[in-house]
């Protein structure tokens, strides 16, 4: 059976339109100034842990590098929950907690002259208290070293246990927080082991008692 070709000639692609880059406004230069330096010295010497690091944090060189500031992250650096939008190293934490740390954090606090000093944790289901006791002597450690500085939290749940927030409410905290961090329908798989309502009742409970006078927060 004879088939008609059809010969085709050369055919011009045109060329791919040239990628654009990221406009300035969104481009950062990264720089590592002494103080820098200093700031990761210090939190390496003092056996520290940072959001900034373990949460690979992209202002790190802008926080650490410009205003030789850090959020401080207690309680280890591997957290009970995994969370799907976060870095922090999830799995089975070392028994117990750092009894040093609390006075480390304060020196730390001290020698960057910090005049606000936000703390938050990883999640320790593994621990009783949910690691409330450990805030509330972080706390107190720094407003002794550092009685001019306010301090800030930014708790886990502590699974709802109100026990717990009283613990940490009685160090009496400048600021208290806690992330929602998602909409109800995205807890289950962006915040497994976590509950909107039970982050709500939290952060209500912890402002009852701030309007009633039973901390110092805000």
């Amino acid at each position: 059976m004879s088939q008609d070709l059809v010969q085709i000639g050369p055919q011009t692609v045109p060329p791919s339109p040239r990628r654009q880059g990221r406009p300035q406004w969104l481009r950062i230069k990264l720089s590592t100034p002494a103080s820098y330096h200093q700031v990761k010295k210090l939190v390496g010497d003092l056996r520290l842990n940072t959001v900034c690091e373990e949460a690979r944090c992209p202002n790190i060189y802008e926080c650490w590098g410009e205003h030789g500031t850090a959020t401080f992250m207690i309680l280890g650096e591997i957290c009970t929950r995994r969370c799907g939008f976060c870095a922090v190293t999830s799995g089975r934490p070392r028994p117990g907690v750092d009894a040093e740390e609390p006075a480390h954090v304060a020196e730390a606090v001290a020698v960057m002259g910090l005049r606000h000093a936000v703390i938050t944790s990883v999640d320790r289901d593994d621990l009783p208290d949910g690691g409330a006791e450990h805030f509330r002597q972080v706390i107190e450690a720094i407003h002794q070293r550092n009685p001019e500085t306010a301090v800030e939290v930014l708790t886990p749940d502590f699974r709802g246990v109100d026990e717990a927030l009283d613990i940490v409410l009685g160090a009496r905290p400048e600021v208290f927080s806690h992330n929602m961090e998602t909409v109800p329908r995205m807890y289950r798989k962006a915040r497994p082991g976590s509950r909107y309502e039970r982050s709500l009742g939290l952060l209500a409970d912890a402002a009852r008692r701030r309007d009633a006078g039973e901390y110092a927060g805000r």
